[in-house]
C-alpha cells in the first residue's frame, strides 16, 4: 500500500511538473507572437500610412494597451475555477487568431474610408492601429495571469519560483518573438505569411489547451463547452477567410518586401505616353523613369536639384558626386547617360530597392556607379574621397531621418566636398510654415557661407523644398522647368527668409535633439 502511495504521488509530481511546463511554453509563445505581432504591425500599415515616429507610437500604444487591459481581464478569470478558467483561455487564443487573421482584412477594407475623413495625421493613425491590433494584442493579454494562477495552485509550495519563471517565461517569449519578426519572418515570410503564421499557432494552442483540459477527467456533459469555441472559430475563421479572399488581403500589396521597405513598381506609360514607371516606397513615389530619355527628370525636385549641380558644376564637366539615397536612381542614371566623365557613389540602404532600380527602372549596371548598400552617413565618414556635389535624398515616410540633418552631418558633408562643390537635399514640409525646412537651412549654415532654400510655383497643404549649401550664391534667383510647361523653382529670398525665421523661430538640429517629425508642417 505505502509504494503504491509513493507511486502515485511521484506520478502527480511528474503530471504537475509537465502541466507547469506546458503552461509555461503557452505563455512564452503567446507573449512571443504578441510581439511578433507589434513588429508586422509597423510594416502592414507602412503602405497606407508610412513609417514615422507617429506610426511606431501609435502602434506600441494600442499593443501595449491591449496587452494591460487583457492582463486585467485575466486577472479576473484567474479567480474562476480552474478547468472553466482554462477554457476561457483556450478561447481567448482561438480568439487571438482570428482577430489577427482579420487585421489583414481590415486594413483593405477600413483604411481607405478613415483617410477619407481627412482628419489630423495622429487620429488617423490611433483610429487604424486601434482597429487593427487592439484584439489580437487584447485577446493574447489574457493567458498569462490565468495560466500562473493555475500553475501556482498547482505548486503550493514553490509559488516565488512558479512566479518568477512565469515571468521569465513571458520576457523571453517577448524577446524572441521580436527578434524573430526583424530579422527572420518579415524578410523570409513577408508580413502576411507572418500574420497567418501567429494565426496558426494561436489557434494551435487554444486547440491543444481545450484538449488538455478534456484530459484532465472532465465530465462528459462538459464536452459540448468545449467543442463551442472550436465551432465558433471555425466560423469566424470561414468567414474572415472568405471576406479576405474577396478584397485580395492574402496577396501581397508589394512587388517586392524588403527589411525596410514594401516595394512596388507602378506604370505610367499611358499617362506619359512612353515607357515610364515609378517606384513606390511604402506609400509614397521615390522616382519616375522613363524607359528611353534617361536624360529627362520628370520628377520636379530631382530636375531642381539637377539645374542646381549644373549651374554650379557645369553641364558636362567630369562630376564626382555622393548620393545619400538611391531609390529610382533617376539623377545618377541622368548623370551616366549625360555626363561621361561622371563618378558616382551611392549610399542606399535597402539591397532590394537596389534590385528593383536594376530590374525595372532601367538602371545600368555601370563601373562609373558604385554603390554601397549601408547607412550614407556610416559611409561619407568612411571616405577618403572628395565630392563636387552630394544629394540627400533619403527619407523614412514624408521625414528625413535625424541623423542625416543635424550640424554634425551637415560638418562631414562639408568635409568631404571639394572646393566649389554643393550640397542639395529636398525637405518635404508644410507649405506656408515650414519649420523643418528653416531649420535645416539654419542648421546648414554653422558649416556653409551660403545656404539657399529653393521652392517649386506649385502650391498645395505640402511641399517639397530644395535646398543647397556651397561656398558662393547661385547666380539665378529662378530655374525653370524643362520637362512641365509653366512649372518654376524660385529661391526664398533674404526678407522672406527673414520674416519666416522670425514667425516660425527654426532651430539648430543636432545629434542630441532633431525632433523631426514634430517640426513639419507646425504652425
Amino acid at each position: 500500500m505505502g509504494g503504491r502511495n509513493t507511486s502515485e504521488v511521484q506520478h502527480a509530481e511528474t503530471s504537475t511538473h509537465r502541466t507547469t511546463w506546458f503552461y509555461l511554453t503557452v505563455v512564452a509563445l503567446s507573449a512571443g507572437c504578441g510581439l511578433v505581432v507589434e513588429i508586422v504591425a509597423g510594416r502592414m500599415i507602412a503602405p497606407y500610412l508610412g513609417m514615422s515616429l507617429y506610426t511606431w507610437t501609435a502602434i506600441i500604444a494600442v499593443v501595449l494597451a491591449g496587452f494591460s487591459i487583457g492582463h486585467w481581464v485575466g486577472g479576473r478569470i484567474a479567480d474562476w475555477p480552474g478547468d472553466k478558467a482554462r477554457r476561457m483561455v483556450a478561447a481567448c487564443l482561438l480568439l487571438a487568431g482570428v482577430s489577427a487573421a482579420l487585421s489583414l482584412v481590415l486594413i483593405r477594407v477600413i483604411t481607405g474610408p478613415v483617410l477619407a475623413l481627412a482628419l489630423p495625421p495622429v487620429p488617423t493613425i490611433l483610429v487604424i492601429t486601434g482597429a487593427l491590433f487592439f484584439l489580437p494584442s487584447f485577446f493574447v493579454g489574457i493567458p498569462s495571469p490565468v495560466l500562473t494562477k493555475l500553475a501556482i495552485e498547482d505548486n503550493r509550495n514553490r509559488m516565488g519560483r512558479v512566479l518568477g519563471a512565469f515571468y521569465a517565461a513571458g520576457a523571453t517569449g517577448s524577446i524572441a518573438g521580436t527578434l524573430a519578426a526583424g530579422f527572420v519572418f518579415i524578410s523570409w515570410l513577408g508580413t502576411i505569411r507572418t500574420m497567418l503564421l501567429v494565426t496558426a499557432i494561436y489557434i494551435s494552442l487554444g486547440a491543444i489547451l481545450l484538449y488538455f483540459g478534456s484530459r484532465r477527467g472532465a465530465e462528459p456533459e462538459r464536452v459540448a463547452s468545449r467543442l463551442l469555441p472550436i465551432a465558433v472559430t471555425l466560423i469566424l475563421g470561414t468567414v474572415t477567410f472568405v471576406s479576405g479572399h474577396k478584397v485580395k488581403a492574402f496577396v501581397p500589396a508589394c512587388d517586392a518586401e524588403s527589411d525596410y521597405y514594401c516595394i512596388r513598381v507602378v506604370d505610367l506609360s499611358s499617362e506619359m505616353g512612353e515607357p515610364a514607371r515609378v517606384m513606390v516606397l511604402d506609400h509614397l513615389g521615390h522616382g519616375i523613369n522613363l524607359a528611353e530619355r534617361p536624360e529627362v527628370l520628370v520628377t520636379p525636385y530631382v530636375e531642381a536639384q539637377h539645374l542646381l549641380a549644373q549651374i554650379h558644376t557645369g553641364a558636362h564637366s567630369p562630376i564626382r558626386a555622393f548620393f545619400i539615397g538611391g531609390g529610382a536612381y533617376s539623377l545618377p542614371r541622368a548623370w551616366l547617360a549625360t555626363r561621361p566623365g561622371a563618378k558616382l557613389t551611392i549610399a542606399e540602404i535597402d539591397p532590394a530597392v537596389t534590385r528593383m532600380a536594376h530590374k525595372s527602372f532601367w538602371v545600368p549596371r555601370d563601373s562609373r556607379l558604385k554603390i554601397h548598400h549601408a547607412d550614407a552617413r556610416r559611409v561619407l565618414s568612411s571616405s577618403s574621397l572628395k565630392f563636387d556635389v552630394i544629394v540627400g535624398d533619403a527619407f523614412h515616410d514624408i521625414a528625413v531621418p535625424q541623423h542625416l540633418v543635424t550640424r554634425e552631418f551637415f560638418a562631414l558633408v562639408r568635409k568631404r566636398l571639394a572646393d566649389g562643390g554643393i550640397y542639395l537635399m529636398n525637405v518635404v514640409d508644410s507649405d506656408t510654415a515650414p519649420r523643418l525646412a528653416l531649420s535645416v537651412a539654419n542648421t546648414l549654415r554653422t558649416s556653409f557661407a551660403t545656404v539657399e532654400v529653393w521652392r517649386s510655383s506649385q502650391t498645395g497643404e505640402r511641399a517639397t523644398f530644395v535646398i543647397a549649401a556651397m561656398t558662393k550664391p547661385t547666380p539665378r534667383a529662378r530655374l525653370r522647368s524643362r520637362v512641365e510647361p509653366g512649372l518654376e523653382w524660385h529661391r526664398i529670398d533674404a526678407n522672406r527668409m527673414r520674416v519666416l525665421d522670425a514667425r516660425l523661430e527654426p532651430i539648430i538640429l543636432s545629434d542630441d535633439y532633431a525632433p523631426v517629425d514634430r517640426l513639419i508642417g507646425v504652425e
